[in-house]
């Protein structure tokens, strides 16, 4: 049977081919192609973009470093390369001191609209994002790629290193334990309040 791969699919592939021979201009379209997601990834985990834009060149640096070595594993090529994030945003976090600064999420850029609806808009999205990051990691990380990077379960199982069933397993609970979040989140506040 013929691989009548998607033309986009089939251009990535070749792509990758060609920078896992060491072509830089092949890599620098699949970093262009993939640098947004990447840094919207790890900005997700570390909430301040300085340190996202950093550790996003730090992936693809690590990319580059090790593309002679890159499988393809039938995941696409940009799971690989979430994988690399994901594990410096992990090794970042581990290792960052606490900050001062203010959430991203707080400030409004955009001078559009009603300013309480975008402040209201901005505290739901810090709160489910607090909610996220209180999870375990491997909840955390499946609830990251699935629903934020908007992957397939095949392209997460890859990343994730588990099958495609086990994804659905931890998807599962890892839904269960947000909502329990989210749930005991709004018990402070409102204890907080009264």
């Amino acid at each position: 049977m013929l691989d009548v791969a998607e033309p986009k699919e089939q251009e990535e592939r070749t792509l990758v081919a060609r920078a896992v021979k060491r072509d830089r201009e092949a890599f620098g379209l699949l970093y262009d192609r993939h640098v947004t997601r990447v840094y919207r990834h790890v900005y997700y985990m570390v909430g301040n973009p300085a340190e996202a834009e950093d550790l996003t060149a730090q992936a693809f640096l690590q990319a580059w470093k090790a593309i002679e070595r890159y499988q393809v594993r039938g995941a696409p090529f940009v799971s690989w390369l979430m994988r690399i994030a994901h594990n410096l945003g992990v090794s970042h976090l581990r290792s960052r001191k606490p900050s001062a600064e203010l959430p991203e999420t707080l400030i409004d850029r955009s001078r559009d609209g009603n300013p309480a609806e975008v402040l209201q808009r901005n505290a739901d999205g810090e709160r489910v994002r607090d909610a996220i990051l209180r999870l375990r990691d491997e909840h955390r990380r499946v609830i990251i790629l699935r629903f934020v990077e908007d992957l397939d379960y095949r392209e997460v199982a890859e990343i994730v290193g588990k099958s495609v069933p086990a994804v659905r397993v931890i998807q599962h609970r890892a839904l269960k334990a947000l909502r329990q979040q989210m749930l005991l989140q709004e018990e402070r506040e409102a204890a907080a309040n009264a």
